[in-house]
């Protein structure tokens, strides 16, 4: 530890961590450096979510204009039947969020790309149980005591739901996936 730089280094190592103890400027300017940090992950993972939970309310707010009836069948396909199942298969594709973060912290790369496809075929397994939701909307929606005329209507607007509703099993895995490597910017290739 000779020389100039070993000493810096060993005065700055000892230096206190107490925010405290420091100058008001040094804890403004580390707060700053983190959020900084955060929002380069977190922004583009909330304007995401943003985005494709508000392709529903827009879906939802063109079928106001409709009329009652449509605007009541979309409100109980997205709120019912598409919430259900998106709140299963989010939940689900959250257990790869740890095992994606696990790998990449330990370096195993190759386990990142097999937990992502392993994830891709539960939830489409998953899909395929959950579909019977969407098929049997008009029957369930009458047995819970709907209106004929809205049940009928669900039940159309819920088979048209159903590509959305696999969409769900391959655009969760690929986000947690891309996140938990901190890949989740849209960078120019100029």
């Amino acid at each position: 530890m000779g020389g100039r730089g070993g000493g810096e280094e060993l005065e700055s190592l000892l230096k206190s961590h107490n925010p405290a103890e420091e100058d008001g400027r040094g804890l403004k300017k580390r707060v700053w450096v983190e959020t900084k940090k955060l929002w380069q992950i977190v922004g583009p993972a909330m304007f995401s979510r943003l985005t494709s939970y508000s392709m529903l309310v827009i879906t939802q707010a063109f079928a106001g204009h409709l009329g009652d009836l449509e605007l009541a069948a979309i409100s109980i396909v997205n709120n019912v039947i598409i919430g259900f199942n998106l709140g299963l298969l989010l939940g689900m594709a959250s257990a790869l969020e740890t095992l994606c973060g696990q790998a990449f912290g330990a370096k195993k790369y190759h386990m990142l790309g097999v937990y992502m496809q392993r994830s891709w075929i539960v939830l489409f397994f998953c899909c395929l149980l959950l579909l019977p939701t969407y098929l049997f909307t008009t029957p369930v929606l009458k047995f819970l005591g709907q209106p004929d005329d809205i049940a009928e209507l669900s039940g159309v607007v819920s088979l048209w739901a159903i590509p959305l509703h696999f969409s769900f099993a391959l655009s969760f895995p690929l986000q947690r996936f891309l996140q938990c490597q901190v890949k989740n910017h849209v960078r120019n290739s100029i």
